[in-house]
C-alpha cells in the first residue's frame, strides 16, 4: 500500500516538473527584449506561508522573523456560528506564534507553539534551488521538515483509548506524541502577479487510535499522503489574492460516518504595510500547522464551517549595516 502511495508521490512530481518546464509557460516570465540573465526571481511569495501551506521563501540570512497567526470559531449557524458567537469571534480555533531565523539565505530553523493540541514544534525549511528570470532555473523547489510534541495530559492525549488490562502490553510513552511533515514545495512566478505552487505531502504520527470507518472498513493509519497547491495573485503593489488547498489519500476519511473529514480550503487577502505582511483569511481547518489541520479538518465550508483568521509578521535584522 505505501509502495503504490510512493509511486503515486514520484508520479506526480515528475507530471508537476514537467508542466513547469514548458517553453509556452516560461516565456511568460519574459518581457520582450529583455536581456538573458541568471538572477533569481525574488519574492515569489512575500511570507513562508500562503496561509495554510508553506512556501519556498526562507528568512534572509541573520535575521529573525516573529509571526502570529490567529483562527477564530465557525461563522455559519449550521456549524455552531451565527449571531450568538459573533460569528465565530467569541470563540478561538487556534493560536500559533512562531520565531524563525535564518541560518543562511537558503535555510531557516524555526520554532513555534501552537494553541490546538498544545503542539510544540521546531522545523527546518532548505531552499534547494530558486527560479531565475532568464529560464535557466524554471522554478524554485524546497524542502520543509517539521517534528512536533504534543505534551497534554495523559487523559488527554490518550482520550478514546481503551483501558489497558492486565494482559495488555501497552506503556505510555514520550515518543507517542510525537509527529512528522515533510514537503516538496515547487514554486513558479509568472510575471509580476501570478505566483503558483504544489506541495507533495507526507505526515507520520507516532500514535493513533485503531478507530475504522464503518462505511468501507478502513483503518486509520499513521502515514498520510496529501497534495497541496496553491497561488498569489497581486492586484497592487501592496495588495494580493491568496489561496491554498489540500488533498489527502486517505479511505478512513472518505465518506467518515462516524467523524467527516474534510479537506482543507483557505482564501485570503494579503496586504503590505512597510515591514509588516497581513494576511486577512478564511478556512475550514481550525488547526494552523500542518499536523493539526492535515489529518484533522472537520468542517464543511458548504455549511458554514469556514473561520475568519489573520497570519501577522514582523522581520528584524541582526546586523548592523555600516554608515556611508
Amino acid at each position: 500500500m505505501i509502495s503504490k502511495k510512493i509511486i503515486v508521490l514520484v508520479t506526480s512530481l515528475s507530471l508537476g516538473i514537467n508542466v513547469f518546464a514548458q517553453d509556452d509557460m516560461l516565456s511568460l516570465l519574459d518581457e520582450p527584449g529583455a536581456k538573458k540573465t541568471h538572477e533569481h526571481v525574488v519574492t515569489t511569495f512575500k511570507e513562508n506561508r500562503i496561509i495554510n501551506a508553506q512556501t519556498t521563501e526562507t528568512v534572509k540570512a541573520k535575521t529573525f522573523s516573529f509571526g502570529i497567526s490567529h483562527r477564530f470559531g465557525n461563522i455559519g449557524v449550521a456549524s455552531n456560528g451565527g449571531g450568538h458567537t459573533l460569528y465565530g469571534l467569541d470563540n478561538i480555533s487556534d493560536i500559533r506564534f512562531d520565531f524563525d531565523f535564518g541560518i543562511t539565505n537558503n535555510i531557516t530553523l524555526g520554532i513555534g507553539r501552537s494553541k490546538q493540541n498544545e503542539l510544540v514544534d521546531g522545523f527546518l525549511k532548505y531552499r534547494i534551488m530558486t527560479q531565475t528570470m532568464d529560464n535557466h532555473i524554471p522554478f524554485s523547489l524546497a524542502l520543509y521538515c517539521d517534528a512536533s510534541y504534543n505534551p497534554q495530559a495523559a487523559s488527554v492525549f490518550y482520550n478514546g483509548m481503551a483501558e489497558p488490562d492486565a494482559t495488555s502490553s501497552f506503556k505510555q510513552n514520550d515518543m507517542h506524541r510525537v509527529a512528522y511533515c515533510t514537503q516538496l514545495i515547487l514554486a513558479r512566478k509568472f510575471g509580476e502577479r501570478l505566483s503558483i505552487e504544489i506541495l507533495p505531502t507526507y505526515q507520520h504520527r507516532n500514535f493513533i487510535l485503531a478507530n475504522f470507518n464503518a462505511n468501507n472498513d478502513a483503518v486509520e493509519t499513521n502515514d498520510l499522503i496529501s497534495f497541496g497547491g496553491g497561488f498569489r495573485f497581486k492586484f497592487t503593489k501592496r495588495i494580493a489574492f491568496i489561496c491554498d488547498y489540500f488533498y489527502t489519500l486517505s479511505n478512513y476519511r472518505t465518506n467518515n460516518p462516524a467523524t467527516p473529514y474534510y479537506m482543507p480550503l483557505a482564501v485570503g487577502i494579503e496586504l503590505e504595510t512597510g515591514g509588516h505582511v497581513f494576511h486577512l483569511n478564511f478556512s475550514n481547518s481550525s488547526g494552523i500547522i500542518e499536523n493539526n489541520f492535515l489529518p484533522n479538518t472537520t468542517d464543511n465550508w458548504l455549511k458554514g464551517g469556514f473561520k475568519f483568521g489573520f497570519n501577522i509578521s514582523r522581520v528584524f535584522n541582526l546586523t548592523h549595516k555600516k554608515k556611508a
